[in-house]
């Protein structure tokens, strides 16, 4: 960005100040034997122009608004509109979560953000016997539209964006979801929010697959095509590096593996012959925050600019809204810790500003107590207060990318895209994503940087508070969640009621046209919207879809 003859005049001054001044202070040692950031980009004392001197304004940064969007996805970003603060909630019964939801509503929230539970999550009824003691435990349970409308009893869907963590069964979901809109009066066109849909990181990172990564693939396509012609305000899929860095994947590692997954979703769509420009716009990302500030920061500028890239150079998409990668951001739950979880609000505030500094669209922030259960509702508040504060008393919003320019931060960007890039291009080389899940390459690449991290933990290199350094043999005295015992109970009651006055005869004959679209190439979410109006539930539905498809089994990896 300056003249070849500038550069070289501060390379010079650089030389003569790290002989003269820094090499003195050298000498007497420093806190560390090497610096680096989680990710291992070697840190040099200080940064200046000549760091950067590759970079191409135009190209590899421009303004905000425009490709290659590093500096944000919108021109005047958080001056026209804040980010969406959600708070992921939801436990034990439909009635209980539709309680949180409200009080989040009264508190601030404009975004809902739905946690299923385990059951849920692999398309299973409460009453089988595989589920005792999941029921409600990490999420709400979800075993039919009846428990849907009770979710959102008192909630009009076109006054809240829903967001919703599920994967395998996301049609079964998401049809679901329209149902309940339908019967309060709300249109397709009006219904905004995002359903995660993100089936691949499944296989590698979180594990709650159902169906073998093809059909998994057909269904996913299917959502994300009927959204394009039906839901032009809803985001068909959440494509989420969040779940692979918390399995212990670095920073350029999340990078390449989310926008590797986006790869093969948006291939997946093409193949149906529809144009990119028709529904690339609605496609979104989801990504954490850890404790390296500046790393975070530039991680996400990085994944915009590659994103940008990708679908300009190799999908050749034409619409700029089609190379914007929005993105949702989380803080990082797996660096919260039980000892000292007061500690927890600072790592979370720290976070939740990195998140905003490197241009998220939403955003949720961990609660103080989540290593040791489910939020109080009392964290919870805390939470989102800790981004009102942020929002609305620190000035972070007032300039768009403020940190733009900094020499550290531009150069962590190219060094992450960089990285990133090189990532990617081995899975092409594989043949994409899936053939890289099916050799177990990414898996073993999240293993083992997970097992490097917790080395480095253990034997005292990375510090964290009241693990390895500045510990105390204080008792935790906070009061955490309590689950409901009753809970369980309750709710295969309700499923019990339900079977014993919906109409059976309706039920079986929309599995039975299910079965057979699941057998064709056709979309599957007309269909599935019929089925779910009837009451069949989840497991009744993926029943049929196991029966069709057949289930996974991951790979074992030593």
């Amino acid at each position: 960005m300056l003249s070849k003859e500038e550069i070289e005049k501060i390379e010079v001054k650089k030389k003569e100040w790290e002989e003269k001044f820094l090499s003195k202070f050298v000498e007497k040692g420093e806190t560390k034997e090497k610096f680096e950031t989680p990710s291992g980009i070697p840190l040099k004392h200080v940064y200046s122009p000549d760091d950067i001197k590759s970079i191409n304004y135009i190209e590899d940064l421009g303004f905000p608004g425009a490709p290659p969007f590093t500096r944000g996805v919108y021109p005047n970003m958080y001056r026209g509109r804040i980010w969406t603060m959600r708070q992921y909630g939801g436990f034990a019964d439909a009635a209980k979560t539709n309680e949180r939801f409200k009080y989040l509503i009264s508190q601030g929230q404009k975004g809902l953000s739905i946690a299923f539970d385990l059951p849920t999550q692999m398309g299973y009824n409460s009453d089988d016997k595989i589920c005792i003691g999941e029921v409600g435990r990490i999420g709400v349970t979800v075993n039919s539209l009846k428990d849907f409308e009770k979710i959102f009893e008192g909630i009009s869907l076109d006054d809240v964006s829903t967001s919703m963590t599920i994967n395998a069964p996301t049609a079964v979901i998401l049809a679901m979801y329209i149902a309940v809109g339908e019967n309060q009066g709300v249109k397709l066109e009006q219904l905004t929010g995002t359903v995660q849909n993100d089936i691949l990181k499944e296989y590698v990172a979180r594990g709650t697959y159902i169906f073998p990564p093809k059909p998994s693939l057909r269904l996913t396509a299917d959502v994300v095509e009927y959204c394009s012609k039906y839901l032009p305000r809803f985001n068909s899929i959440s494509i989420s590096g969040y779940h692979m860095r918390e399995a212990g994947c670095n920073a350029f590692q999340e990078i390449a593996f989310t926008l590797a997954d986006g790869i093969a979703y948006v291939e997946e769509v093409i193949k149906r012959g529809i144009d990119i420009d028709d529904f690339a716009s609605r496609l979104s990302f989801f990504f954490t925050t850890h404790n390296n500030f500046f790393e975070e920061i530039a991680k996400l500028r990085a994944a915009r600019r590659l994103w940008s890239k990708l679908m300009k150079e190799r999908f050749k998409a034409k619409n700029p809204e089609s190379l914007r990668l929005r993105f949702h951001t989380q803080t990082a739950g797996v660096t919260l810790t039980a000892q000292q979880p007061q500690v927890n609000i600072i790592r979370v505030a720290v976070q939740a500003l990195a998140a905003i500094l490197g241009g998220t669209q939403s955003l949720h922030t961990c609660g103080a107590d989540e290593a040791l259960a489910i939020p109080t509702e009392e964290s919870v508040k805390l939470s989102l207060r800790t981004q009102q504060v942020l929002a609305y008393e620190t000035g972070v919003t007032d300039v768009v990318d403020p940190l733009g320019g900094s020499y550290y931060i531009e150069y962590l960007t190219n060094k992450l895209a960089e990285k990133a890039l090189e990532y990617i291009e081995k899975i092409d080389h594989m043949g994409g994503i899936t053939e890289a899940i099916e050799k177990a390459f990414i898996q073993q690449e999240i293993q083992n940087n997970a097992y490097r991290e917790q080395l480095k933990i253990e034997e005292g290199e990375n510090k964290v508070i009241g693990v390895n350094i500045f510990c105390t043999n204080e008792e935790c005295k906070i009061d955490t969640f309590k689950y409901d015992q009753h809970a369980e109970r309750r709710i295969i009651n309700s499923l019990n009621e339900l079977k014993a006055v919906r109409n059976e005869n309706l039920v079986k004959e929309n599995l039975n046209k299910l079965k057979k679209i699941a057998q064709s190439s056709e979309n599957i979410m007309p269909i599935m919207i019929k089925t779910v109006k009837t009451y069949a539930t989840i497991q009744e539905i993926c029943d049929i879809l196991r029966e069709v498809f057949g289930e996974y089994e991951s790979p074992q990896i030593f």
